[in-house]
């Protein structure tokens, strides 16, 4: 199973029976995860946007619009990025306050940003990105013009530099607090897609497309 190294930045050293580095657990959360968090530094001032996004092999996919004032600081200065992402599993109910937690799965990305500017990649990272949002979305819509795709800005990002923290499983409470009359266990959260609502414009005897009932 092929591995990331275990650098400075990403070795887990808090609890550290929960990293993963292989590829495979990496890349299927990254698959997973509707959005994540880039955060860079600029003139001593943090910052840290939310969203959306695609992998495609070993790389990670941001786009927006050129008017984006930090994509262009990501595009112009190729700032330094940690980007994250996590899933909540579920709420692990302890018998003891403290040792209540959260079942999860989370990636840290440390990169830094490239242009996309080669029209078959841009195409294929928005086809790719739309069709993560909504599976079979991309072949039901109309594809963005010469204007449209002047006005978007695509930024990839090298996944070299990556690690994984999971927790799963019971509580793990003190082993006197076990015989407490106190209920414990997990309660899952999963992100579910609910029913469709159609758009108030919709043009009449426009039928729900069939991918939306997945």
């Amino acid at each position: 199973m092929e591995k990331f190294p275990i650098t400075d930045k990403t070795k887990i050293t808090r609890l550290p029976k929960r990293g993963v580095y292989d590829k495979e657990t990496v890349y299927s959360i990254l698959d997973e995860a509707l959005y994540c968090t880039v955060a860079y530094s600029k003139d001593n001032q943090p910052y840290q946007i939310p969203t959306g996004f695609c992998r495609i092999d070993d790389k990670l996919y941001i786009h927006g619009s050129v008017g984006s004032h930090y994509m262009r600081e990501l595009q112009t200065e190729k700032l330094p990025v940690c980007i994250s992402v996590t899933l909540i599993d579920g709420l692990v109910l302890a018998r003891s306050a403290f040792h209540h937690s959260v079942n999860y799965r989370s990636v840290v990305i440390f990169s830094k940003p490239e242009n996309v500017t080669e029209k078959e990649e841009l195409y294929n990272v928005l086809e790719v990105f739309t069709n993560k949002m909504c599976p079979g979305r991309w072949d039901d819509v109309r594809k963005p013009n010469d204007g449209e795709w002047k006005a978007t800005l695509v930024l990839s990002f090298e996944i070299n530099e990556a690690s994984a923290k999971v927790r799963e499983g019971a509580p793990k409470d003190d082993e006197e607090d076990y015989d407490l009359n106190i209920w414990a266990g997990v309660q899952p959260l999963t992100l579910e897609r609910k029913s469709v609502i159609p758009d108030p414009a919709l043009k009449a005897g426009i039928a729900t497309p069939g991918y939306l009932f997945r």
